[in-house]
């Protein structure tokens, strides 16, 4: 970039990797569930950042939290205990039911950890053959964009020109338990699921599916992994989405909120038995488990505690559902959720969801369309009732100037 583009300012595009097409805002900070932009003008926060911002943005026991900890010591290697770390995991264990937990930064850093989990317990505890693993996901499926993640995506853009994938990935129905326990084979070493697909567009499974799953894993002698990334700490209205059914997994994935809205945090915490096929060396990472990053974990957890935000999502979650079910428009397919995590399909031949996403955006609501037909509702789980009122009255507001051509006087 020339000196001339820097002094005369540059624009997004200019600088930036195209791989994003952002919504026409600018955010220059945020406090609890709204942010403002570089003209001041405020907005409610229905997005959350895909549910990493959970808390609400700058919370403030987070960033004091956040401050004393890069005052006394930020970043070590792993080659070093601290004193951040065990306290941090200890208690992610016990929140969760899980035996041990092995830190890293982003989800998608943590479902690579699990799939390697997976594949060395496959070899090492259950004898499947060298090589010949195969791991089962779900249709929909979103689980990161590494190269390992792509190759259970069944969505044809993440994998456009990024081949040739991992081998051994078998793909089955979502909601659909039966459809997995058919394609168990003797090389099975895991079924790795969300237990309510985000990016598919909120997709909620029919009532005991994922039980079923558990069982069917069980009685086969597969791994049962949850990627809570999304859905985990408090979102859906339990800790867990698995908690939902009672159903404790094998292995469950972290991120996201984990972090408070300050910096990526995540975990992949399992069973002792397949935390053990990791020896040292076998795996690794940098910053995973720093004390910066576990001192703001602890601090994420304690608060949803403390805060009792897990029961605010519940609770909330079905007022919000609630609401949306009471909203009228022709284009509306279906309202799905659970908490505070709700998804609006709309009929693409009647509205697209980017042009509800854009019209919110101007009347002071900041949400994102999914796969093209679906908007999604995930607040801060700090949000108000009056908060939400709002939201779902603008949103009314919204799509009733949209049965009509863009500024046309509704009647």
């Amino acid at each position: 970039m020339s000196d001339e583009q820097m002094s005369s300012g540059a624009r997004l595009d200019d600088v930036c990797a195209r791989n994003y097409d952002p919504l026409p805002v600018t955010l220059v900070r945020g406090r609890g569930v709204y942010v403002w932009d570089k003209e001041g003008k405020r907005y409610l926060d229905m997005m959350s950042a895909y549910s990493a911002v959970s808390h609400g943005h700058t919370h403030p026991v987070l960033v004091a939290a956040l401050i004393e900890q890069a005052h006394r010591l930020a970043i070590v290697s792993r080659a070093f205990d601290t004193d951040r770390l065990t306290p941090f995991l200890a208690r992610a264990c016990a929140m969760t039911g899980m035996d041990q937990a092995l830190p890293m930064n982003t989800g998608a850093e943590a479902v690579e950890t699990a799939l390697k989990a997976a594949r060395k317990w496959a070899y090492r505890i259950k004898g499947v053959a060298e090589d010949k693993c195969e791991i089962i996901a779900c249709e929909g499926n979103f689980h990161g964009r590494t190269l390992g993640a792509v190759a259970l995506s069944t969505e044809p853009q993440y994998r456009d020109g990024f081949g040739p994938f991992m081998p051994g990935v078998r793909i089955v129905p979502f909601g659909d338990a039966e459809a997995l326990e058919r394609a168990i084979t003797p090389n099975t070493a895991a079924f790795i699921v969300e237990p309510m697909q985000g990016e598919a567009g909120i997709r909620i499974p029919p009532a005991g599916y994922l039980a079923r799953c558990a069982e069917i894993c069980r009685a086969h002698r597969v791994l049962l992994i949850a990627d809570e990334v999304q859905t985990g700490l408090g979102r859906t209205g339990r800790m867990l989405a698995c908690d939902h059914e009672g159903v404790r997994p094998d292995g469950v994935v972290l991120g996201k909120a984990l972090g408070g809205g300050l910096l990526p945090v995540s975990l992949f915490l399992a069973s002792r038995e397949l935390m053990s096929v990791f020896t040292p060396g076998d795996h690794g990472s940098t910053f995973g488990g720093n004390p910066l990053a576990a001192a703001v974990g602890l601090a994420a957890l304690e608060v949803l505690e403390n805060e009792r935000l897990i029961e605010r999502s519940a609770e909330l979650g079905a007022y919000l559902l609630d609401g949306l079910r009471r909203i009228v428009h022709p284009a509306i397919r279906e309202v799905r959720g659970k908490g505070l995590w709700c998804g609006v399909e709309f009929d693409p031949r009647l509205l697209r969801a980017r042009d509800v996403a854009e019209r919110l955006v101007e009347a002071g609501i900041l949400t994102k369309d999914t796969r093209g037909t679906v908007i999604r509702f995930a607040p801060p789980l700090v949000i108000e009732k009056a908060e939400l009122d709002w939201a779902l009255d603008t949103f009314q507001r919204v799509l009733d100037s949209m049965t009509h051509p863009r500024g046309a006087q509704t009647a």
